[in-house]
């Protein structure tokens, strides 16, 4: 009897273990599916139901809390697949993430071996310690810490408010990338553009596409370079423009200045000066805002548009000072200057033009042509503009005026220590005062329009009329000292005085002043 029952007893282990261990195969099964794959672990539930259907094991939890990686998983609801190590997560959806990051949203799938999260809902936020990400889905890698969403989004710090149709956020390296319709506001501009990458550690943004910032200053316009969000620095590297209240920098490559919106250009560079219409072209230029001042080099030319005529001045350099009282400007070009209007050209070694006094100088040897009948060297000259056209020059040193006389085909010339040169309408010349060191040679005409002879005359001071580009009367001050020489008297070498030198063919086209020759 004693053995019968201790047989029954051992009958009834054998089955007791048997069920244990039918049990415990179906509950370990999923790790065995997911070889080296760590299953995410309930650390608490108010309610938890295990599952078995169609041979795939799984877990209801109620108001559940899930650890995986370091990582906590929050919800209402949640179904964990044993098989797949995939969660699903319904209600107040909560990732916790170290002490860093935050997502919460409303519905969260969770793959527990790639450690990739979604969640989605109609406000799904990303938080960090410093920003908020707020979108309908985010999709988290939580293995790599990059963020990205697909749906417009907008990213939230202590100074910046950024928008977006798309975008990644790496949350070690604090850099994000956003495309589309992208949008970046803080208290002290805006920018627009295609694609945008922010490191939130350096404040540099690279951009690409038609990119727009928009600052109390001013705006830049351009399609791929940088811009600093703290110290307002930007630098772009294709064709880009600065438009303000009182320029335009244009360059195939800038660097600006945001605080003090100074610029620097390079390639194909324009600044424009809205207040007078003064356009600097050239292959290198500089703009520094407050002071006014502009620097072109490079085939640098400047265009000063008044009374519909156009003043082109060509040289190696020129400067731009800018009153900013009276909107007057100064136009210094220094070396190789060459200077064209439509009613005179010329060369010299440097030039100075003032708009408020309409006075253009010209030092180092200066040679200038007015039409095609008149040639005009001296040491310096000085032009003084009335209404945009030549009513005196002024010519100071070795003095030479040359005019072509059109009736006979001969050239009228008078030299001196100092040259006064008046003009009438459309640059016709009318008088020349001649003070110190006087010498002049011009062809005598009859009141039939026939040549009488060729005066050389040397005198102290002199005043000479023209009318038609012809001598029609002259006066001498002092003693003078000439003669009368008969058309048929005449030699080759009296027709000139010394240092005659006739260069209409030197004088420059606005072709050539503009580096189109």
């Amino acid at each position: 009897m004693f053995i019968k029952d201790n047989m029954y007893k051992l009958a009834f282990l054998v089955f007791l273990l048997s069920s244990l261990s039918a049990v415990a195969q179906r509950v370990s099964a999923p790790a065995q599916s997911a070889p080296g794959e760590d299953l995410v672990e309930i650390i608490k539930s108010d309610e938890l139901e295990i599952i078995n259907e169609n041979g795939v094991d799984s877990r209801r939890v109620i108001n559940g809390i899930f650890k995986h990686k370091g990582a906590f998983l929050h919800s209402n609801l949640a179904i964990q697949n044993i098989n797949t190590n995939v969660i699903e997560a319904y209600g107040n959806v909560k990732i916790v993430q170290g002490d860093t990051v935050t997502v919460t949203g409303d519905t969260l799938f969770y793959y527990g071996n790639t450690r990739m999260a979604i969640v989605s809902g109609r406000k799904t936020v990303l938080k960090d310690q410093k920003r908020t990400l707020t979108t309908r889905k985010i999709e988290y890698d939580m293995a790599a810490g990059i963020a990205n969403y697909r749906q417009p989004g907008r990213t939230v710090d202590e100074e910046n408010i950024l928008t977006s149709q798309e975008g990644f956020y790496n949350t070690a390296t604090k850099e994000f990338t956003y495309y589309k319709k992208v949008k970046l506001v803080n208290k002290k501009y805006t920018l627009t553009t295609d694609t945008l990458l922010y490191n939130s550690l350096t404040k540099w943004s690279d951009f690409f596409g038609k990119t727009k910032i928009v600052n109390k200053d001013g705006t830049v316009l351009g399609t791929k370079g940088r811009y600093n969000t703290e110290t307002t620095q930007s630098s772009f590297s294709t064709r880009t423009t600065v438009d303000n209240e009182t320029y335009t920098l244009t360059a195939d490559s800038l660097a600006v200045d945001g605080k003090t919106n100074n610029g620097q250009g390079k390639g194909n560079v324009v600044i424009v000066a809205k207040k007078d219409n003064t356009v600097l072209n050239g292959d290198e230029g500089y703009y520094w805002k407050d002071a006014g001042f502009s620097k072109i080099f490079g085939h640098a030319y400047v265009r000063n548009v008044v009374s519909n005529d156009t003043l082109f001045i060509r040289a190696d350099t020129l400067y731009s000072y800018e009153n900013q009282r009276d909107s007057t400007r100064k136009l210094v070009g220094n070396k190789n200057v060459f200077i064209y209007k439509s009613d005179f050209q010329g060369k010299c070694d440097s030039i100075t033009y003032n708009t408020a006094d309409s006075v253009i100088r010209f030092f180092q040897k200066p040679i200038l042509w007015s039409n095609d009948y008149y040639q005009m060297e001296a040491d310096t000259i000085t032009a003084f503009l009335v209404n945009n056209e030549i009513n005196r020059m002024l010519l100071r040193g070795k003095a030479f005026v040359i005019t072509e006389d059109t009736l006979v085909k001969q050239y009228n010339q008078v030299k001196g220590r100092t040259i006064n040169a008046y003009f009438e309408a459309k640059n016709a010349l009318k008088q020349v005062l001649v003070d110190g060191n006087g010498e002049s040679v011009y062809y005598a005409i009859d009141d039939k329009q026939k040549m009488i002879g060729l005066n050389r005359v040397i005198c102290g001071k002199m005043n000479l009329q023209f009318e038609e580009n012809q001598v029609r009367r002259i006066a001498f001050i002092g003693k003078p000292d000439g003669q009368l020489i008969p058309p048929t008297k005449i030699k080759p070498q009296e027709r000139q005085l010394d240092g005659f030198n006739w260069r209409i063919g030197d004088k420059p086209t606005r072709g050539k002043t503009m580096w189109l020759e």
